[in-house]
């Protein structure tokens, strides 16, 4: 399939998606400094807590439409595998207008009103800073910017969303899945290839093998 909102909105979604991955390597740097300084030095941090909670949100919230353009979401596909094409992309497509894109929707409005309320706060203090902050750390540490990535990530799983609904009308049409960009896999998905190319291979080598057998006689 080529179109080139479902392309830009997929390599959208991925570049936000990996901008956001590093804050596993923030998250995971912040939390061993935090158990050495806790268990080794006797002098735990006063941000450690906060850090991971808003490290973890970012990275689970902005990594959905990512999730989503690799079809990466969990979904209880016991009959699901079964359906033709045609009739699985009917039934993500009713289910789209439904329930994800009023959800999404009422995320994105709930969420910058819940932004908004956060970034109208005035801390006492000589800073001055604008903004909530936390209130379960003696460091001060802000939350506001936490609360403006609910309706961002809201907003960039509409347009993935409405991406995966060109890709539906293209298989309800077709009776067949359009191609999606892979840039990573599971190992289980690999095995499984690397498993019906040799079945394949085998199978291909067998029949040339008695036809080989049959030209003999």
């Amino acid at each position: 399939m080529n179109n080139r909102f479902v392309a830009f909105v997929e390599r959208l979604s991925a570049w936000v998606g990996k901008a956001f991955a590093w804050c596993i390597l923030v998250l995971t740097l912040g939390t061993t400094y935090e158990v050495l300084m806790r268990y080794l030095f006797r002098n735990p941090t006063d941000w450690a807590f906060d850090m991971s909670y808003i490290m973890y949100g970012a990275l689970f919230m902005m990594s959905g439409a990512y999730a989503l353009a690799r079809d990466a979401h969990v979904r209880g596909d016991v009959l699901y595998r079964l359906w033709k094409p045609k009739t699985q992309a009917t039934i993500e497509l009713t289910l789209y207008i439904i329930f994800f894109f009023p959800g999404m929707l009422a995320l994105v409005f709930a969420g910058i009103d819940y932004a908004g309320e956060s970034w109208s706060y005035m801390p006492f203090g000589p800073e001055g800073r604008r903004g909530e902050i936390s209130i379960n750390s003696p460091a001060g540490v802000p939350v506001s910017p936490l609360k403006t990535i609910l309706p961002m990530a809201a907003f960039f799983l509409i347009l993935q969303g409405m991406a995966e609904c060109v890709r539906c009308w293209y298989a309800i049409r077709n009776n067949q899945w359009p191609a999606r960009i892979t840039d990573v896999e599971e190992t289980e998905d690999k095995l499984l290839r690397e498993m019906e190319k040799r079945e394949h291979e085998l199978e291909h080598a067998l029949h040339l093998d008695e036809q080989d057998q049959e030209g003999t006689k």
